[in-house]
């Protein structure tokens, strides 16, 4: 699969409150914008991918009360497929690359908590749901993520890849850090579950750390964009945890990495 476009105007825009880098917090806007891809799936009409949903809205299946970010952008999936922006919820995938909690009033930077009611929001507005987890994510202990994700029927990867609709999707979670730490790899341990999911040949690979892009200025991981350069296949690499002013990139050897940092991209073919 190949980007051949990225739109610079939003379909969409969602107002949204995060804590703001001096103390308290501040408004902000998650834009939904559309990028054109050479091919999907016949089954599928689109593909829909966010990360860094660190933030809170009103949400009107709550009466107003305030959601995380990323329930809200799920239930408003249906409203903006009834008004044809967007594919239907038995044509729309979905890929989630990671941080999608907030603390409840949206007023404290990098929380972590639970944000299995994100995922489960999106699996009921999608065809399917799949991704990784950043390193502010929590889903429980291990059984309740078991549990979790053989309820909801979840596609949550970490070194796995997974066929949908003819697209084969692997993905590692959590960054390349202090081990003792949660969600967090040494580079070795990181690179080789990288390397191997590369060796299953999938289509996409959703990672939460990606790579830098050093022509762009754009940060990332360096040992990352090495490993993916080695790579002979064609390869969309969807990442987030940094933040991109553009955010697509194109790797030496044609990898492209599109970096869905506090923003939703919205995947169609011509």
């Amino acid at each position: 699969m190949k980007i051949l476009s990225l739109d610079e105007q939003s379909i969409y825009q969602l107002p949204y409150t995060s804590a703001a880098s001096g103390g308290g917090v501040e408004t902000r806007v998650l834009p939904l914008v559309v990028a054109r891809v050479d091919q999907l799936p016949e089954a599928l009409g689109g593909l829909l991918l966010t990360s860094d949903l660190q933030g809170v809205a009103p949400s009107s299946d709550e009466g107003g009360a305030l959601a995380l970010l990323g329930e809200v952008l799920a239930h408003d999936l249906r409203g903006l497929a009834e008004a044809d922006l967007i594919p239907a919820s038995g044509q729309l995938g979905v890929l989630l690359a990671g941080d999608l909690f907030s603390s409840p009033g949206g007023d404290k930077r990098g929380a972590t908590g639970d944000v299995r009611p994100v995922w489960t929001a999106f699996g009921r507005e999608a065809r399917w749901v799949a991704g990784v987890a950043g390193n502010h994510d929590l889903f429980g202990t291990e059984r309740d993520r078991e549990r979790f994700v053989a309820r909801s029927g979840a596609h949550l990867l970490d070194g796995a890849v997974v066929e949908l609709d003819c697209l084969r999707i692997g993905g590692v979670g959590g960054i390349i850090g202090n081990p003792n730490k949660p969600a967090r790899r040494s580079t070795e341990d990181f690179l080789e579950v990288l390397e191997r999911v590369l060796a299953q040949r999938p289509d996409i690979v959703v990672l939460h750390e990606g790579p830098d892009d050093p022509s762009a200025g754009a940060m990332g991981n360096p040992d990352i964009r090495e490993l993916l350069k080695s790579t002979d296949e064609e390869l969309l690499v969807i990442c987030g945890h940094s933040p991109w002013r553009h955010p697509l990139a194109q790797l030496s050897d044609g990898t492209q990495v599109l970096n869905v940092h506090e923003r939703a991209i919205l995947l169609q073919a011509p």
